[in-house]
C-alpha cells in the first residue's frame, strides 16, 4: 500500500488548506474528540480526555455496553481487553489503564491510531505527529506509521520535518500557494529539492 506524507512549512497552520501560504505533501501509503472531528476522520485529545484512561479514549463515543436486566451498562472489561489487543497489534507499550496525561507523545499517537483501527479505517491522517516531542518519541511514531503501512492502511502524514517525511513515505507531493508543483516518488527526489520547492527556490520538478 502506498503511503502519503504532507509537509507544511508554516509556523502556524491555517484553518483551511486553501489559505496556507506554502506547504508540501508526500504520499505514504490519522486526531479531536468532537463528533464533527470524528466524522471527518480526525482524532485528537480534549482536556477531559487527557484525564481518562487509554481504553476510555479508544472507545470514546463507541462504548461497548452489556445488558443487566432492563439496564445497559458500560462493559469496561470488554473495552479494556479490546484496547489491549489494538495496542499489541501496534506493538505499543501503552496499557489500557494508563492515563493519557501521563503518556509520552508516541503513546498518545498510539491511542489515537488505536481509535481509528477500532473503526477499521482504511486511511489515517496524522497532522504533525512528530512536532515538539523527543527523538525517542519521534522514532515511536515513525514505527507506528510503518506498522500501519504493513497492515495495508494508507497514511497521510502532515509534517514539516523532512527526515521524517523521507523515512516513511513512498511518494511526495509538494504544493505552494495552493498549487501543486511536484508529485514524485521519494526515490526520485531529495530533502533539498523538496525544501527548495516549498520555499520557491525551485519552481517546479
Amino acid at each position: 500500500m502506498r503511503m502519503t506524507t504532507m509537509g507544511w512549512l508554516i509556523a502556524a497552520f491555517a484553518a483551511a488548506c486553501a489559505t496556507a501560504s506554502q506547504h508540501s505533501a508526500t504520499t505514504s501509503a490519522p486526531a479531536s474528540a468532537s463528533p464533527t472531528a470524528r466524522t471527518s476522520g480526525r482524532e485528537t485529545f480534549s482536556a477531559e480526555q487527557l484525564s481518562s484512561t487509554a481504553a476510555a479514549n479508544v472507545f470514546l463515543g463507541r462504548e461497548v455496553k452489556r445488558r443487566l436486566g432492563p439496564f445497559r451498562l458500560l462493559d469496561y472489561p470488554a473495552m479494556s481487553a479490546r484496547a489491549a489487543e489494538l495496542f499489541k497489534e501496534l506493538k505499543s507499550e501503552t496499557r489500557p489503564r494508563d492515563l493519557v496525561k501521563q503518556m509520552s507523545g508516541g503513546q498518545r499517537q498510539a491511542v489515537a491510531i488505536a481509535r481509528t483501527r477500532l473503526s477499521d479505517a482504511k486511511i489515517v491522517l496524522m497532522d504533525e505527529p512528530t512536532a515538539a516531542i523527543s527523538v525517542r518519541q519521534v522514532a515511536e511514531v515513525l514505527d507506528l506509521i510503518r506498522r500501519l503501512k504493513d497492515q495495508g492502511i494508507a497514511v497521510v502524514l502532515i509534517s514539516h520535518r523532512m527526515p521524517d517525511v523521507f523515512a516513511v513515505s513512498d511518494r511526495v507531493i509538494v504544493m505552494r500557494r495552493g498549487a501543486k508543483v511536484a508529485d514524485k516518488a521519494v526515490a526520485r527526489t531529495s530533502p533539498e529539492e523538496v525544501t527548495g520547492l516549498i520555499t520557491g527556490a525551485i519552481r517546479t520538478a
